[in-house]
Order: structure tokens, then sequence, then C-alpha cells
């Protein structure tokens, strides 16, 4: 007895999923400058490597004899594939198909699996490439009645997997409602110049919340996103530039807890670095330095890639290489706003302390630390609280800690620098200075009614700065402590020796962190 029937059935069923929304559907989304759902896989993913799950899911019309008539596929496509040779699995949105967005009955999969359970269960990288307005009212007519919101299961199994596995989120067209909050849930996102926008709610919500009017770039697009909020990491050229950036990230990052960061190929740092160490810091405080110059010249040569550049500026974060090895790489950026941490910046230092603690990875720390950002606009958005937030990633961190006094270390934003247990080392350069606070502005403060009583109270000021300048020398609090001061051309030569180090530390520390990264 043959199966013919059935499997020229199931051949018809896959042939119309290929068709996504239809040539209308497929000719609005090319028209707005976006590649299809099939082609951003077959971009992204290594050739001939997708294997699609869930793939029969979708809505079907059958005649009275309950033949199939028609098929629309689901708004979303799932499956497995290889990046640069690694097992990742993939959610991707199909905007051709009711603009991406689920149907009332299509909101929750049965018994099979979603790709985020999958990757929960199979410990792999998910990659979310949205594209998806989110829920539709049309979905209550299909339902015959509205529903509770109440997360339920697939919220419980986002959380979870950001302690498990890397998730990273692509935002590749106007992604409105829950997918939203998706590209939060991630440990790396980017948006796409042009065609990029996130919010809950879209302009006409906003119209008929607050009635004025507003763009979609206005309301969530690149700008507002990747250096006001800081909802989305970093900003692509374009997608084929959205997805390199994906494969770049997640090859800093083991497939899941249980594993090691993977190593390359040693690299060596760039050439000339010596002089061009021992040169970087001006004498003159008032002059910053380069802090992503330094960070180049001390890492593996075109390793570094950095996060959310344009957010919490007076912070660069990133991960690079040392000697073939991931690590997560900070540095305070002297040239934005004296390089002081402000709450953006410490939102970036915080996710960056929980990615490399969750993914085994040792955390470098270049430091030129005036203090916590101060005055009325830092007061507003709570920059003692922001502090203690950092203080807690900060204690409670396990991974392997290294950091490099180049400059300044004044305050608690200062103690935020240095990690009193765990793996850890410090190392200073002859231009570190440090302090409780700044000798400049703190003397004023610590000797008013000398200054006030004295003839001339500007040289009175000038004379006590100059006093307490000389027990500025960084090579006093060696004498007193043992700090280590090493010449800036070493500053390599210790790091590739702790990374190295690090490695059996890490090796114990395999499985989820006590603290699992959040959001």
């Amino acid at each position: 007895m043959s199966w013919e029937a059935e499997l020229a059935e199931l051949r018809h069923r896959r042939a119309a999923a290929l068709e996504m929304g239809g040539p209308e559907g497929i000719a609005r989304q090319r028209k707005r400058g976006k590649l299809t759902v099939r082609e951003r896989i077959a971009a992204l993913a290594d050739d001939d490597s997708f294997e699609e799950f869930n793939s029969l899911t979708g809505d079907s019309v059958y005649d009275d004899e309950g033949r199939l008539v028609e098929f629309t596929p689901s708004a979303e496509v799932e499956g497995m594939c290889d990046l640069d040779g690694r097992r990742v699995v993939i959610a991707a949105s199909d905007f051709t198909v009711r603009g991406g967005s689920g149907t009332a009955e299509h909101g929750a999969l049965g018994l099979e699996l979603s790709a985020t359970q999958r990757a929960l269960q199979w410990r792999l990288p998910l990659v979310r490439l949205l594209d998806t307005a989110g829920g539709s009212v049309k979905g209550f007519e299909g339902l015959g009645r509205t529903y509770l919101p109440d997360g339920g299961i697939f919220t419980k199994v986002d959380t979870d997997l950001l302690g498990v596995a890397p998730v990273v989120a692509a935002v590749l067209g106007s992604v409105a409602g829950l997918p939203a909050v998706d590209v939060c849930m991630s440990h790396f996102s980017v948006m796409v110049e042009g065609i990029s926008h996130v919010f809950p709610g879209g302009p006409p919500v906003v119209k008929a919340a607050f009635g004025y009017d507003i763009s979609k770039e206005d309301l969530g697009g690149p700008q507002v996103h990747t250096r006001e909020s800081g909802v989305v990491d970093n900003l692509a050229t374009d997608e084929l530039d959205a997805f390199d950036q994906i494969r770049l990230f997640l090859s800093y990052l083991p497939s899941s807890v249980d594993e090691m960061a993977p190593r390359s190929v040693p690299a060596i740092a760039p050439a000339d670095t010596a002089s061009r160490l021992r040169d970087l810091v001006p004498r003159d405080p008032r002059q910053p330095f380069d802090a992503r110059q330094l960070v180049k010249l001390v890492v593996d040569e075109d390793s570094f890639f950095e996060i959310a550049a344009g957010y919490g500026q007076g912070r660069v974060v990133g991960l690079a290489r040392v000697d073939g090895y991931p690590v997560g790489v900070m540095a305070n950026n002297p040239a934005f706003a004296g390089g002081a941490t402000g709450v953006a910046e410490g939102d970036k230092v915080i996710r960056l302390i929980r990615l490399c603690d969750s993914f085994h990875l040792p955390l470098v720390s270049f430091v030129d630390e005036p203090g916590f950002m101060v005055g009325l606009e830092a007061e507003r958005r709570g920059i003692e609280r922001a502090g203690a937030r950092l203080i807690c990633a900060t204690n409670d961190s396990r991974m392997p800690w290294i950091t490099f006094v180049i400059s300044r270390v004044f305050g608690v934003a200062g103690a935020c620098q240095h990690r009193p247990s765990g793996m850890y080392a410090r190392y200073c350069w002859p231009s570190g200075r440090w302090g409780s606070m700044h000798i400049q502005g703190g003397a004023a403060a610590a000797y008013k009614t000398e200054i006030e009583a004295a003839d001339d109270p500007v040289a009175k000021l000038a004379e006590i700065e100059q006093r307490l300048d000389a027990l500025a020398s960084p090579f006093r609090t060696a004498e007193a402590t043992g700090q280590d001061i090493i010449d800036p051309a070493e500053t390599r030569r210790y790091l590739v020796r702790f990374v190295h180090d690090a490695q059996r530390v890490l090796a114990i520390q395999l499985g989820p962190s006590p603290f699992p990264y959040r959001p």
C-alpha cells in the first residue's frame, strides 16, 4: 500500500510554507528595504545547515471533503543551524504573514517545543530575528473571545535561558508588544539603520493614549535606543552587518554555561606598543587619553568587539581576546564627562559583569575613575541607587578579575573597580592617582575654615593642595601597602599571564552562576 498521497500533501504543505505571505507580502517586505525571513536565515546560517522544526504550523482551510485548499504558514520560522560551525537555535519573525503577528490560536504551541524551550533543553545559543508587530486584535475574532495575559511557562523559560545559554536579538523591522521585551531578554541586541524600531505600542497607540502624533523613528528608532535608553546595544549599517555582529558576539562565548569559552588561534598585540603605552597618559590631568586605543594596544590585535558604544559613553565595554582566550573588557572613557560613572555607565558595567560571570570569561578593567557622576541630572536619575546596584554586582561576581589603574581612582565608584574576594589582581601605572576624593575640590571642603580665615584664601588653598599633592605619589602607597606599580609597557605581559592562570579557576566554576544574568 503506497503512502504517495500523504507524501504529496507533505510536499505541498512544505512548499506553501516556503511561499511565506505570498507574492504581495514579499513585495511589501522588499519595498521597505528588508530581506524576507528565509533570506535572513540563509544569510546568517552556514550553508545548507538550517533544519526547520514546527514547519507545518499554520492556518488551514479545507473543502467539504476534507481536502486542504489553502494554507497560511506560521508567522514564526524556527529551527537549528550552524553559525561558523557551532549549533544554534533560530526563531525568526515573518513579517509577510500578518505582520509577523501570531494568531490567538498560535500564541503558544501545544505538544511541540518552542525555539526557546529547545535552546534551554539542548543548552544551545538562541538567535531571535525580530520583525513583528506583536499581538493583533484580529486574533480575538478567531478565538471568539479575549483572554487574560498570564505570562505562563514561556516567560519563565525565557528567564531561565538567560542563565544557561547565550541569547541574541536582532531588530529587523518595527518590533512592538511582547517581542519588544524579547529584545531586552538577551545578552546582546542589534538594530539596523533605517528599518528598525522598538516600542511597546507604536504611533497609533501613542496617539490614542496621549493625543499627539509622533514618527516611528522619534518614538523608538536607533537614536533613542542605542544612545539614550540603552534598550538596544549596537547599531548595524544593514542586515548583513547585523548578522556579522551576531556571529562575532557568539564567537567569544561558550554554547552554554557548562562549557569553557572557545579559544582561538593566539594573536599578538599591535606593534610598537611599549612607547605608545608609555606616552598614552598626558601629564596634564585635564587632557584625556584615548580609552579605546588603550584597550586595542593591550588585547590581541583586531580582537576588540565594543558593545553599546553610544550609550553610557563614560565607559567603554566589550569583548576581546588575550592570547586567544576570550575576555570581557571595560575602561573609563575620560573623553566623555571625564569618565565618571553615571547611571547609564553603571548599567553597562553591570551587564558586562553578569555576562562574564555567567559564561566564565575573565574581566579586564582599565581604570581612570573620577567617581560617580555628580550634579542635578545625576540625582534625578538616582545615581546613589545605581551605585548600590553596581556594588552588589561587583561583590556577587565570581569570575577572575584583573584591574590596571591607568590614572584616577576616587571614591565609592573607585571601590567598585576592586573586588575583595575571588581570583583578583591589581596593577598600577606610575600615572595613578587615588584617594577617598579629589584633592582639588576636596581640600576646599575639608579646610574651609582655615582657608576663609587666611589673609589670602586663594593662596592658602593652593598651599594646602600642594601639600596634599606631595602625599599623592603612587610610590608612597606602594611603600605602605605592597601595591604593585608596573611600567605601562609591561601591561600585556601581566595580562596574558593572568588570563592563562584564570583558566584553571574558570574550569571549576562551570555551570550556572549563583547570580544569573538579568536584563
